[in-house]
């Protein structure tokens, strides 16, 4: 075996990308205060072709050294929006039909693996605040609630990470069928 070379890998330029089928899928960031995990967010985001980011209240905006440095320039290719609110953010999203998703742990959750995606919907997925997680006023208008499984000491991830389990499970439950 060898590494790959950047030649050999196919990827597409930001051209081909912002002209590309996009997952249907929104990244809500509901008051990130951590601009290495917005960033990371936009790069995770970039790899598995996701619509758009919604960068709501705290959350810092490109561009910014902090949120480059992570990105590696998926701010380039990602379209986000800014909004002041993350009800209005929500809000927006529900009048144009996608299902809002809370990455939370809350009573009656649905694990991650479980969570079935249905074919002609869109999705908007919120991952909250590193301290105060999601906010409740948005879980209570969420359409679910899902929970990533977790087996030791520990009861959360970082935003980072757990925006990368979930949408690599969407991204293969929707683009690659795989159930």
């Amino acid at each position: 075996m060898r590494k790959l070379m950047n030649n050999e890998l196919n990827r597409l330029s930001v051209d081909e990308f912002k002209d590309s089928e996009k997952t249907p899928i929104v990244v809500v960031l509901d008051n990130i205060r951590s601009l290495n995990n917005i960033g990371s967010v936009f790069r995770t985001s970039d790899a598995f072709v996701i619509e758009e980011i919604n960068l709501c209240g705290i959350t810092a905006t490109p561009p910014h050294r902090d949120i480059q440095k992570t990105a590696l320039g998926a701010t380039e290719s990602i379209k986000w929006e800014y909004y002041e609110n993350t009800l209005d953010a929500i809000n927006e999203l529900k009048k144009k039909g996608y299902l809002i998703i809370s990455i939370e742990q809350v009573r009656d959750s649905i694990s991650l693996e479980k969570f079935n995606v249905q074919p002609a919907e869109k999705y908007a997925i919120v991952f909250g605040n590193e301290v105060k997680g999601v906010q409740q006023e948005i879980i209570n208008i969420s359409d679910y609630c899902v929970e990533i499984p977790q087996f030791g000491t520990k009861h959360s991830f970082n935003i980072s990470v757990s925006a990368g389990i979930v949408l690599w499970e969407l991204y293969k439950k929707i683009k690659l069928d795989i159930k």
